[in-house]
């Protein structure tokens, strides 16, 4: 019988498999896999044969090329029903583009980074990194600086040591010490901004989504460009956003959104 020890092992490394077929973004062949693997050649190919048999990738003989499968699909879409704040957050965003018009972000940290939830465009769309379903570093975007900025001493010593402080631009906080400063300001504040941190030209106010006990559960943005608006304009938006994010807050209470397990869970007998 499979040792809980090696079965995790076996699972760790199928994720980590799914996480690099996906890292491509497009169809990807065995030997671009195994250019960045950690596995060798034999390992990889039966991660890559069992997760195929799974309906997790599937496989184009013709092209022979391996791509995320349909299962993941539904597995995605429960994931965004059950945990996600998309689905509560739904009617207040749409009020909130349509009050304001620019580009409104919901987000939520996902492993100390930010993970896009759900998107409005502008009325004049703006091209930009985000986007629903995306991941992108938290210590360098609005949303992701105001989710950190209000997670508790623990959690957040955790996630400052994971962030990768690369920059972006001339701009973007690329130290620990720039980056503790900038969230000890937020909390005094209440929100959050991003200072063309992580694009050139783009910018935004940010403001964090926090529970009756100030547990913070996600963030949302208004994003804009340097040539059309600027801070000051956006700033003149943060009444409004908090009563949204406390909205949001409060529906997500009431729909008993799921809380993050503090201990281990109990082996089964």
């Amino acid at each position: 019988m499979q040792s809980a020890q090696t079965a995790s092992g076996t699972v760790k490394k199928a994720l980590c498999v799914l996480d690099q077929v996906a890292s491509f973004e497009r169809p990807v062949r065995l030997n671009e896999l195994l250019e960045t693997s950690p596995y060798p050649k034999g390992t990889l190919y039966r991660m890559l044969q069992t997760l195929r048999s799974e309906g997790m990738l599937t496989y184009d003989d013709v092209l022979q090329t391996y791509s995320l499968g349909i299962r993941l699909v539904r597995l995605a879409h429960a994931a965004w029903t059950q945990s996600s704040l998309a689905p509560v957050a739904r009617p207040i965003l749409d009020a909130l583009s349509k009050s304001i018009g620019e580009t409104i972000h919901l987000a939520q940290l996902d492993n100390a980074q930010v993970l896009y939830v759900d998107k409005r465009n502008a009325h004049r769309p703006v091209e930009m990194f985000s986007q629903a379903g995306k991941v992108g570093p938290a210590y360098c975007t609005g949303v992701g600086k105001a989710m950190l900025a209000f997670l508790p001493d623990g959690e957040l010593q955790r996630a400052l040591d994971q962030q990768s402080y690369h920059r972006f631009t001339p701009h973007t906080l690329a130290s620990v010490e720039k980056l503790t400063e900038e969230l000890t300001n937020i909390r005094a504040r209440g929100y959050a901004f991003d200072r063309e941190e992580h694009e050139p030209g783009i910018i935004c106010i940010a403001m964090p989504i926090l529970t009756h006990s100030k547990r913070v559960i996600g963030a949302i943005s208004v994003t804009s460009t340097t040539s059309r608006t600027s801070l000051d304009k956006l700033e003149a938006l943060a009444p409004k956003m908090r009563q949204a994010a406390d909205t949001i807050a409060e529906t997500a209470e009431h729909w008993r959104f799921p809380v993050e397990q503090k201990s281990k869970e109990p082996m089964g007998s």
